[in-house]
């Protein structure tokens, strides 16, 4: 795991971007660093070479959660891994508001990467989509796990009453209370049989606990959301689903399946909704032998 170092760094680096000396250009190329993103600092890591591509992670984590993909994909590919705004070392939300996907592009920007291949988990697969639909020309592939989709029309009303009741926890009995109940949550048990990675998720959902009193008005969706437009997505697609995933989670995935031409599906045995925490194995076998197919990057026909 990174340290949590860049978290409180993060606090203490201005927003205004600063012209890069040889140093700092190398570092952005090959290292680790602040992007200046929107009006905030995104922090980001990048290592290897070949065909960018950038792991996205879920909600109330942050990028440390793909530690174990990290260095191996980086064996064959230009791979980034970034905190979204307000989780790990990236600057909270203030008083402005923003989008994922725009941060995502700015990032990309910032790193000189006109295109990329997007391998996100929960929330970063609901942030690959967002980017998908509005910038189509900037993806090569996307692998989406367990993925969220900005506008799905099912509502999710045990799913909504128990994010107030977290969010009230966390302001009213403290960030431990919060992440311990989120940690009990359906989606995590799985994970959390693990000890090991039991304690791990504990580590991260802690530094990450500010999550829960950010102000979500502030997060803008793209409009028209994604769900109204799959059918436009034309990159080879693949869904990757833990066996003991939630309902909503496999729904979702279904109507991606439906929606998006020619998406493919793997399942993994035994895995829940951390699918790539759980199985790493599994999960990156099924990565890397999707971005091994050919043609393996750009849009369809």
């Amino acid at each position: 795991m990174k340290l949590s170092i860049p978290i409180a760094l993060a606090f203490l680096i201005p927003a205004a971007s600063q012209p890069l000396g040889a140093g700092e250009y190398r570092a952005k190329l090959s290292g680790h660093g602040f992007a200046p993103v929107n009006g905030t600092r995104i922090y980001y890591e990048v290592a290897g070479k070949g065909e960018p591509l950038v792991l996205i992670h879920g909600g109330n984590l942050d990028s440390r959660m793909w530690d174990d993909q990290f260095a191996n994909y980086a064996k064959r590919y230009r791979v980034v891994r970034y905190d979204v705004r307000g989780f790990g070392g990236s600057i909270r939300p203030a008083d402005q508001a923003y989008s994922n996907a725009d941060d995502l592009a700015g990032l990309l920007d910032y790193l000189e990467m006109p295109k990329a291949h997007l391998v996100g988990l929960s929330l970063g697969g609901l942030i690959a989509l967002d980017f998908a639909v509005t910038r189509p020309t900037r993806v090569l592939s996307m692998v989406l796990a367990g993925p969220g989709l900005s506008g799905y029309e099912k509502s999710d009303p045990d799913g909504e009453e128990a994010w107030w009741v977290r969010v009230q926890a966390a302001r009213d009995e403290g960030a431990e209370k919060v992440v311990e109940m989120w940690l009990k949550d359906p989606y995590m048990a799985p994970a959390m049989e693990n000890p090991t990675l039991a304690e791990r998720l504990r580590y991260l959902a802690r530094e990450n606990a500010h999550y829960w009193l950010q102000n979500p008005i502030l997060q803008r969706p793209p409009r028209p959301p994604a769900a109204q437009k799959l059918r436009e997505i034309k990159v080879p697609t693949l869904v990757i689903l833990g066996e003991r995933d939630l309902p909503r989670s496999v729904e979702i995935s279904a109507r991606l399946l439906r929606d998006i031409n020619g998406t493919k599906k793997v399942v993994i045995p035994g895995a829940g909704h951390m699918v790539n925490m759980e199985r790493p194995g599994g999960f990156d076998r099924a990565v890397m032998e999707f971005l091994s197919e050919k043609p393996r990057t750009g849009p369809r026909p």
